[in-house]
């Protein structure tokens, strides 16, 4: 049965098609810089053994062109990836949020759409358009199941001392405010590889996904313990366009001293901060550029960057009470070598000894870029939520 994987980011649509249970991808592709004039589109399709790759720039205004985009690729009669819309068995969606209901893939029903709608509100950048893109393949597609795979659904293992707020405990009881966590898809697959690649199940390590999106989890024995964002993705590490953590008291001084409503302060941290706030720029490797030719807020929205990482680094590392192995994963963890080593250097008191031109190599797959008898490894995991979304629905159509 063909299988089609969905997964929307704040700013660029993964895409996937699966044969299962094969698992053998048919077409994949990215659309990158949603909502810009300068939106970027490839995809390769493998027939027949072989492999064709095109690749265009166009404006996309939204996810649901993104959408509409992908769709047009997989039904072009030139490769006929997809003869007709009854091909599709199944689209699975990744959904950022799922609160508390889902700790698991579910199929969507009208009530499991309901509940995403409900948490617009907490992940405004995300699960609006993992709605849309449910809506649209709806009804393109519309004698298939449609599955939801949900970010937060990984991280359901955090002990309470991790997930409670010190506050009045009626808003966690009666509002369900807590931490949830998310990118939960890419830090389980990663760290169930880098277990594997250890051969140690019971592997204590850190997941540092890095992506316009970032985030880090604490792992041990496959179980999510601890992570960087919160109530909703905006904590944690600097991001493309988000703040990561400041000190509520700020937004009490934007309310009372410059007159902020709520909407202008969820822009604000949302939208407008992170590294597009430091330097303009939200893509890192158009900050790379700025910083060659010298550009000192590029450089700086870089040092603060890798600093909050580092902070997170020895906090995980104190929780954990040891540690394995450090896993560096998504756009940024896999391609930056710069990144990487800003991370990784001047924590030799941790057992963590990069090897600078393991570092410099970009390999296939999984690979160390520590030094030889370092007690903890460093490792670059290419992640694949496309593969993890794809394995946990197709145990829906199963079931």
């Amino acid at each position: 049965m063909k299988l089609l994987v969905i997964n929307a980011g704040s700013s660029s649509l993964k895409f996937r098609l699966y044969e299962m249970p094969a698992e053998t991808a048919l077409c994949e592709g990215l659309v990158e810089r949603i909502g810009t004039a300068d939106a970027f589109i490839k995809c390769q399709v493998s027939t027949a053994g072989k492999a064709k790759k095109t690749a265009r720039q166009t404006p996309v205004a939204d996810h649901a062109e993104a959408v509409k985009e992908v769709l047009a690729i997989l039904t072009d009669p030139a490769d006929a990836v997809i003869k007709e819309a009854g091909d599709i068995k199944m689209v699975a969606h990744r959904v950022v949020h799922g609160g508390e209901q889902f700790t698991e893939a579910t199929l969507v029903t009208p009530e499991v759409k309901a509940t995403i709608v409900q948490l617009f509100s907490i992940a405004p950048l995300h699960n609006p358009v993992n709605y849309r893109c449910i809506e649209v393949t709806e009804h393109f597609f519309p004698a298939a199941k449609q599955a939801a795979v949900f970010d937060t659904a990984f991280h359901q293992t955090l002990p309470d001392k991790a997930f409670r707020y010190a506050i009045p405990a009626s808003f966690y009881t009666k509002e369900q405010i807590r931490v949830y966590g998310f990118h939960g898809t890419s830090h389980k697959y990663v760290t169930e590889q880098a277990a594997a690649w250890l051969k140690k199940p019971d592997a204590k390590m850190i997941s540092i996904h890095l992506g316009n999106g970032c985030s880090m989890a604490a792992v041990a024995g496959n179980r999510s313990i601890d992570t960087s964002m919160g109530f909703s993705p905006l904590n944690g590490l600097v991001m493309g366009t988000r703040s990561g953590e400041i000190d509520p008291s700020v937004l009490l001084h934007l309310i009372n001293k410059l007159g902020m409503n709520a909407d202008r302060i969820n822009s604000l941290l949302n939208k407008q901060s992170g590294l597009v706030g430091l330097c303009g720029m939200n893509d890192m490797r158009d900050i790379r550029k700025a910083i060659n030719a010298g550009d000192a807020a590029a450089a700086f929205a870089c040092e603060l960057y890798t600093y909050r990482i580092k902070k997170y680094i020895g906090a995980y590392a104190a929780i954990l009470n040891g540690l394995d192995a450090v896993i560096f994963t998504a756009g940024v963890g896999e391609n930056d070598a710069d990144i990487r080593e800003a991370v990784s250097t001047q924590l030799e008191f941790l057992g963590i000894h990069l090897d600078a031109g393991l570092n410099r190599q970009h390999n296939n797959g999984i690979y160390e870029i520590s030094k030889t008898g370092s007690p903890v490894k460093l490792l670059v995991i290419p992640t694949n939520e496309e593969l993890e979304i794809a394995r946990q629905s197709f145990g829906l159509m199963e079931g």
